[in-house]
């Protein structure tokens, strides 16, 4: 009755005849009107199906028939093989490059537009506010403007090149019936490519490969100022004795700390570093011919990086008149990344070199953007970038910048950032000289003028040659050695430009006919100085498994490398079993004797999908690191904002050194003793993994599950999301493997691709890779080679019979 009252507005003489209206007759209008709506929803639920069918499959690829391609000097074929691998046969290269381009904006748009703008910090006007955080770190360093100012001063020779490509991307956008259906999806319009954005996608990979906010330099101060010398040292030192460099000797871990420099002062409350960072790395080596069965020079290479849907490269053959050029494209740059010329073949893994440096501002204290510099004082230039943002208002963002840089404030105090992506260096187009060189010799010289992220450069020639060396700008550091911020004001410290040519370090057909990089450090010396001391090179335990390996092949040949890729052996954590095993005897109650059952019987040796106990000891030796480390730097991480202990990379060679000697000053808290220590790790290991189900059942395999997806599959709504993935992304599968082991999966995280190759004798060697080809779920290939992939099958280096066939024509 109130319902109705307030419906009449008070006039009792409508309320009267709502009151005594037929019920029938109103329950009649309410069942048409509702099976109306529904009627209406499931038409426009069907009209929208309809559209968005037709936009899909309107926005595939052109694979056959005849196209123009305007800018050709003669036509083009392009042959696609069941795995949608091209082979582009035109007459000149740069025909070739204005293909490339077609091809990518067909195939890979959407992943070229996504590369650019996390570099430019241009993701929020295309996804809209979610990725301002991503926008706001990248505009810290202005990069569009750094671009397009390197795109005009590009040499004219490269510059036509980029030109042809950035048309062949026009091109092939315009091709399309309809705009990549990602955009669809997002209500989006793809904006045109421009020669400024292929290199904003070299960019892309700086911030991915290299240390962009100063972090290792910022954490190794925290850590120093918070502890004595000596512990410091102790807790992060620059190597192990599990080092495989490849020259000079291992680093080994200093002398634990007496109790002399271990203070209660130091013990402060745990503070948990959560889970150690995944960082980008790769593997690769060179076998002379004289180690080979048969007779050439033999490379390998897989770099691994974050895993997606399509994979980051897309395989290419460019077939220039009697030049073959075979291997990995980066959507979005005109480049043959790695792989082999027919002359020389070539991969990269990052070097871990130290390549940024924070230096301390002296601040007027009465005017905030007034910073000493040698000779006097300067005003920071302060830069307004306007972040537009998609359904939203735009943002401005206020960038001071000195002399060294822009300033950065995450670490506590103002700080600018010195880095090479910054400078011209970083943007220099060298690298196009891989196509032409003919040995390793040309093959270095077009690395050590490339502008990309310092990487050991691994080549092999067809005479038989091998050698390493570094690709990309290195700074030429003075008065420093770059480990930990420092003031430049006085004029004393800084960078003096970048090594020539003759400087940077390299090694040609080294006496052991082996050479190996596994982001480890690789030299000793005045070479390491060059490189940097402040570099976060890897654990070497991967180059070490690596090294060993390589020196018991007698006679390899490219199974033999591929089986190398995939060693998944644990023998350092085979140590840690011992330990933890030993640490039970005596050990009372269920989950001790569950614990202990599992090391004895489920442990394998390996990462495998299959070891229950792998995953055991893992992840006990990390609850030990927190238990230690967190304890031991408590006072660096209240100290300093965003500290985090794992800045001592080489954390497991000192961990394993105290559980070895067992000190009793550097007893954990919770403990009386070490075995104790070992104890408690090993069961609050063993607590949280049982949570999820019997210890013998949680395998490597559930624990290590890798599901590689599309990018915008985990962004979307969520019913939308959980509809869309099994079209888009990969499905999920435990695979062996770890971030610390040649086979370095970590989740989804590792090998980007594997290949294995012999300058001349491509028909022999073995390429696959994660994600396909494609990045469009109706394409027949979309997915096609990811299997072979995850189980570790040799598939060809050279793309397969023709399946489709595409001509290009002048316009």
């Amino acid at each position: 009755m109130n319902k109705a009252t307030r419906r009449s507005n008070g006039d009792p003489s409508r309320l009267d005849r709502v009151a005594t209206r037929p019920r029938t007759r109103t329950r009649r209008w309410a069942v048409f009107a509702g099976v109306s709506l529904l009627a209406a929803a499931l038409l426009a639920g069907l009209v929208a199906a309809v559209y968005a069918r037709s936009q899909l499959r309107a926005s595939r690829p052109v694979l056959t028939g005849t196209v123009a391609l305007p800018g050709l000097a003669a036509p083009v074929t392009v042959e696609r093989d069941r795995l949608g691998i091209p082979r582009i046969r035109a007459e000149t290269l740069r025909d070739g490059y204005r293909t490339l381009g077609y091809l990518h904006a067909q195939e890979r748009f959407f992943q070229m537009d996504l590369q650019r703008r996390q570099a430019a910090g241009e993701l929020s006007a295309l996804v809209g506010a979610a990725a301002l955080p991503l926008d706001r770190e990248a505009r810290l360093h202005r990069m569009r403007a750094r671009a397009e100012s390197a795109a005009g001063a590009l040499p004219a020779e490269a510059r036509r090149t980029f030109e042809a490509y950035r048309d062949g991307v026009a091109a092939g956008l315009a091709g399309l019936a309809a705009p990549p259906f990602e955009y669809l999806l997002l209500g989006q319009e793809p904006e045109a490519w421009r020669v400024g954005d292929s290199l904003l996608t070299v960019v892309a990979m700086y911030f991915v490969l290299n240390d962009a906010s100063g972090a290792r330099d910022a954490r190794t101060a925290a850590l120093e100022a918070s502890l004595p010398p000596e512990l410091a040292a102790f807790l992060n030192p620059p190597g192990t004795d599990r080092d495989a460099p490849l020259r000079g000797e291992a680093f080994g871990v200093p002398d634990i700390p007496g109790p002399e420099v271990f203070q209660d002062a130091l013990r402060g409350a745990l503070v948990p570093p959560g889970e150690p960072p995944v960082l980008s790395g790769s593997n690769s080596w060179a076998v002379a011919p004289r180690r080979t069965a048969g007779g050439v020079a033999l490379m390998t290479s897989d770099m691994h990086l974050p895993l997606g849907v399509p994979n980051i490269w897309y395989r290419t053959e460019l077939h220039i008149g009697e030049q073959r050029l075979r291997g990995l494209t980066l959507p979005g740059v005109p480049a043959v990344i790695a792989g082999s010329n027919g002359n020389v073949a070539w991969g990269f893994t990052n070097s871990q070199g130290d390549w940024t440096d924070l230096v301390e501002l002296e601040i007027d204290p009465a005017d905030p953007l007034r910073y000493r510099v040698p000779g006097g004082w300067r005003r920071m230039e302060v830069f307004e970038e306007e972040i537009p943002v998609a359904g939203a208002p735009p943002e401005t963002l206020e960038v001071p910048e000195t002399i060294w840089g822009p300033v950065i404030e995450r670490w506590g105090r103002p700080l600018a950032i010195r880095w090479i992506a910054h400078d011209p260096e970083g943007f220099g187009t060298a690298y196009l000289g891989f196509s032409e060189a003919s040995t390793i010799e040309e093959m270095f010289r077009a690395g050590w003028g490339a502008g990309m992220p310092p990487q050991n450069l691994v080549a092999v020639d067809r005479e038989g040659s091998i050698g390493w060396t570094i690709a990309g700008p290195i700074p030429r550091r003075h008065g420093f050695d770059g480990t930990v911020p420092v003031s430049w004001a006085d004029g004393a410290r800084g960078w003096d430009g970048y090594l020539g040519p003759d400087e940077i370090p390299a090694i040609r057909n080294p006496e052991s006919g082996l050479l190996w990089t596994a982001n480890n450090r690789l030299v000793d010396g005045e070479f390491l100085d060059r490189l940097g001391r402040g570099g976060g090179y890897a654990h070497g335990e991967r180059a070490r498994l690596i090294r060993d390996r390589l020196l018991a092949v007698e006679a390899a040949d490219e199974a033999a490398m591929l089986d190398i890729q995939l060693e998944d052996r644990a023998p350092e954590l085979a140590i840690w079993r011992d330990l933890f095993l030993r640490s039970l005897d005596g050990a009372q109650g269920p989950l001790a004797t569950e614990a202990a059952r599992v090391l004895r019987e489920g442990w394998t040796g390996r990462a495998g999908v299959d070891s229950a106990g792998y995953p055991l000891v893992r992840n006990a030796r990390l609850e030990l690191f927190r238990a230690v480390y967190g304890t031991l730097t408590a006072s660096a991480a209240a100290a300093a904002p965003n500290f985090s202990p794992f800045v001592a990379v080489h954390w497991p060679g000192p961990l394993l050194r105290l559980a070895r000697e067992q000190p009793p000053h550097f007893i954990p808290p919770g403990a009386d003793d070490w075995n104790g220590a070992l104890r408690n790790a090993l069961l609050a290991a063993a607590a949280r993994m049982r949570t999820a189900g019997p210890l013998a059942e949680r395998t490597w395999g559930k624990e290590n599950l890798v599901h590689i997806r599309h990018p915008l599959s985990p962004g979307l709504p969520g019913l939308l999301s959980r509809f869309l993935s099994p079209y888009l992304d990969a499905p999920p599968r435990g695979l062996p493997g770890d971030a610390g082991l040649p086979r370095a999966q970590s989740g989804s995280h590792g090998p980007s691709n594997r290949f294995v190759v012999a300058p001349g004798r491509e028909e022999t060697g073995i390429l696959h890779m994660p994600g396909g080809q494609s990045g469009h779920p109706a394409m027949p290939y979309y997915l096609s080679g990811h299997r072979d992939w995850e189980e570790g099958r040799a598939t060809p280096f050279l793309a397969g019979p023709t399946e489709w066939t595409l001509t290009l024509v002048p316009e």
